[in-house]
């Protein structure tokens, strides 16, 4: 029977009824004791990490997490993080990037009622989680969420209350759960087990996000530079349009590149990915010299840019690094 680690970071999973409102209260020992079955499933051990609600959590927490699976690798087969769903896809993506060449699975999972409500979806997700994190045909970071299992790096939250909460975009389901049973349909590559795993933990938050609407001002743009970003993320309009007419935005975009910040273009739609290459609008833009971030989920773009400019210090460098497809994010270069 295999070994999991089940590590408790908080979340609605966690939380309890409070003067100002639901909060994480309850430990890892207390998720594992409200599903019965762990035990049929795998050799369950427990460590407390955080408790916290995910809209907190932070890069750095990322890397505690990160630190956490590194240093216990050889210990345990598989390992479950149990987190709040607000920001689960964020970590999801993060740790893909951070925890390279895993030769055993590291799943997420939460759930939209805390643990100790009536009729949760918990227990069945913790139990999932358990069931996917002591498979052995999988390898890497996953999202176990409503009986589905996601690539960490292709994962969305889609609704605040359903259970089914959270979807794969652009990429299919990597398989499905029933009665605790696993099957794969469509497993990421198992790999060679060469090079071993590594860590590579270093993130800057030196990145901004920005959504496109109609009568958006350059003047959003322009300083951006000067509060010490180094790169920028665009949602644009449909496959990823930026207006040049009345509020003109590329001249502010031009001036920021001029300055060296990179610029990563994506679309404001969930499903399909930016192609700048279709309008006009978009061929303008890329024009300018900057990064498209083809069929990237938003989390996976944001954490990728955190990550990449953790470890270079140029634009040309991040597009290098965008230009590789690391853990199944993107499409092109499969």
């Amino acid at each position: 029977m295999k070994n999991v680690l089940f590590i408790a970071t908080g979340g609605t999973i966690a939380s309890t009824p409070g003067e100002e409102g639901m909060a994480p209260t309850l430990e890892a020992r207390d998720l594992v004791a409200a599903a019965p079955g762990i035990g049929k499933l795998c050799r369950i051990h427990t460590r407390m990490l955080m408790n916290i609600d995910s809209s907190n959590m932070q890069p750095e927490d990322w890397a505690r997490i990160a630190d956490c699976v590194f240093g216990e690798l050889r210990n345990y087969d598989g390992f479950v993080v149990a987190h709040g769903t607000d920001t689960m896809a964020y970590t999801a993506s993060a740790l893909s990037f951070m925890l390279a060449d895993l030769d055993r699975p590291v799943v997420l999972t939460g759930s939209q009622l805390s643990i100790s409500a009536d009729g949760n979806d918990a227990v069945r997700n913790v139990l999932d989680a358990c069931a996917v994190a002591a498979a052995d045909d999988l390898r890497g970071v996953f999202l176990v969420f409503g009986g589905k299992i996601i690539l960490g790096c292709r994962a969305c939250k889609v609704h605040t209350r359903d259970f089914q909460g959270f979807a794969s975009l652009n990429r299919p389901y990597v398989g499905t759960l029933f009665d605790g049973k696993v099957r794969l349909s469509c497993p990421p590559p198992a790999g060679t087990g060469a090079p071993p795993p590594s860590l590579e933990r270093r993130f800057s938050p030196e990145a901004a996000l920005i959504k496109l609407y109609p009568g958006c001002h350059p003047r959003l743009l322009e300083d951006l530079a000067d509060k010490g970003y180094r790169a920028l993320i665009v949602e644009g309009f449909g496959s990823g349009g930026v207006p040049f007419l009345g509020r003109n935005l590329l001249p502010a975009l031009e001036s920021l590149l001029a300055r060296g910040m990179a610029v990563i273009f994506t679309t404001q739609c969930r499903e399909g990915g930016v192609n700048l290459e279709t309008y006009e609008v978009g061929q303008k833009a890329l024009k300018l010299g900057g990064i498209s971030a083809g069929d990237m989920t938003i989390e996976a773009i944001v954490t990728k840019a955190m990550w990449g400019l953790g470890r270079v210090t140029s634009a040309p460098e991040l597009a290098e690094i965008f230009a590789v497809n690391y853990r199944g994010e993107i499409s092109r270069g499969d």
